[in-house]
């Protein structure tokens, strides 16, 4: 009965994708940049082509609306895991910079649409007043598939090393016994997502739309803040993960053991961090949470510039990790302003705003990054002040009529009588 009636809960299907969904996404990551750099040979120039390749699909994620004509929501979200979960499967069979774009594509098309469904799904399924906090045990989740499958990586490299001890974990393993961990672990995290995607689809039934999204591209100018929001993080977002992973092991000699254990790290604290975070926007709202964020994002970005201890790099990483829960509040500002039957056109519009700068954001810097290092983060210092700007123009109680507090659909006497 208690299984019935779990299963019967839509946000009970966000959580099993929550968890479906890292075991792929991070299984790839943890390995990108050793395996690329140890079996392809890349170079700043082709892991920035790769990169790119990589949101080439979360540009188009607005063609999900039109998807929508042909196939429901949830059924999308399924196939798009599956989806991922193959393209990861297949990655360690093609070490070669051409094998690892295609591959690279094929994955990310799943995942670029899952995602642009999941937040519409959730947008939809969740109440206001809750949503916050919800997602922040949603994220939890998900932290804890990260746990997992890090922490399987990481036992993984140091059986295939032949020895338990810190000095292996220093030394990292072999190019030659790192291929074929390469390879098959990609083939057990794709599988396991692509299993988990398969039997929520068998065992979930269909959750109807509690409101008729509408299957056309919408741009309202009264959603113009959370475009520019949306915007400015998908350039910022995407300096972090291509360079200051990049950072460590071109720069510090980090081995796979060593980023896998600095991901492993931030999941462990993102299980508890990322409900308290969630626990906190529902307090303080929207803008605070972002405000925050952004003040200690200028700061990390300015450091990453100039950093050259290891160990200080590494805290670096940590710390700017620890900030991505706090999206969740550019999600909610959304669902508390924009009409119900806009989430699903809404959040593909979104997802292809968002990377219009990602797109090309990790080629152009990995030009810039050949010449100055330095240079990239610093962009992001001041990407991530634009961002502090923008959120001071969230209302303190964002609501449909009550958008922003200066310019279109701006309303200063509402706010001025909050204070």
């Amino acid at each position: 009965m208690m299984l019935k009636r779990w299963l019967s809960r839509p946000e009970s299907l966000l959580m099993v994708a929550a968890a479906a969904m890292p075991v792929s996404f991070w299984g790839w990551t943890v390995l990108l940049n050793n395996f690329t750099v140890e079996a392809a040979a890349f170079t700043g120039r082709e892991i920035g082509i790769l990169q790119s390749l990589r949101e080439v699909p979360g540009f188009l994620s607005l063609l999900v609306v039109y998807l929508l004509i042909v196939v429901a929501e949830q059924r999308l979200a399924f196939i798009s895991l599956i989806l991922l979960g193959a393209g990861v499967a297949l990655t360690g069979y093609f070490p070669t910079p051409l094998g690892l774009y295609v591959t690279t594509l094929i994955s990310s098309i799943g995942f670029h649409y899952y995602e642009t469904c999941n937040q519409s799904l959730a947008l939809q399924w969740l109440d206001k007043k809750h949503a916050p906090v919800t997602l922040g045990r949603i994220y939890g989740i998900g932290a804890a598939a990260q746990v997992a499958t890090l922490g399987a990586i990481f036992i993984a490299c140091m059986a295939a090393a032949g020895d338990w001890s810190w000095t292996a974990l220093a030394a990292g393993i072999s190019t030659s016994a790192s291929r074929d961990i390469y390879t098959l672990t990609y083939v057990i995290a794709g599988g396991i997502t692509v299993a988990m995607a398969a039997g929520a689809w068998m065992i979930f039934p269909h959750f109807a739309e509690k409101v008729r999204q509408r299957r056309r591209i919408i741009l309202r100018r009264r959603y113009w803040l959370y475009y520019a929001l949306t915007f400015v993080a998908g350039a910022r977002r995407q300096i972090f993960l291509v360079f200051a992973g990049f950072l460590m092991v071109e720069k510090f000699n980090y081995s796979v053991m060593h980023i896998t254990a600095l991901f492993l790290a931030n999941a462990v604290l993102n299980i508890w961090l990322a409900p308290l975070i969630g626990r906190i926007i529902g307090r303080v709202g929207e803008r605070a949470a972002l405000v925050a964020e952004y003040i200690g994002l200028i700061g990390v970005f300015t450091a990453y510039a100039f950093v050259d201890d290891a160990i200080v790099a590494a805290g670096l990483y940590l710390v700017d990790h620890m900030f991505f829960a706090f999206a969740i509040a550019i999600r909610t500002y959304f669902q508390k302003i924009g009409d119900a039957a806009d989430m699903a056109s809404t959040a593909s519009v979104a997802f292809t705003i968002n990377h219009i700068a990602a797109v090309v954001v990790p080629v152009a810097f990995g030009f810039v990054w050949l010449v100055m290092p330095a240079a990239v983060f610093l962009t992001g210092a001041g990407m991530a002040l634009v961002s502090l700007l923008l959120s001071l123009n969230i209302p303190r109680h964002p609501d449909s009529g009550n958008e922003v507090v200066i310019g279109p659909r701006g309303n200063m006497q509402a706010e001025a009588a909050v204070n």
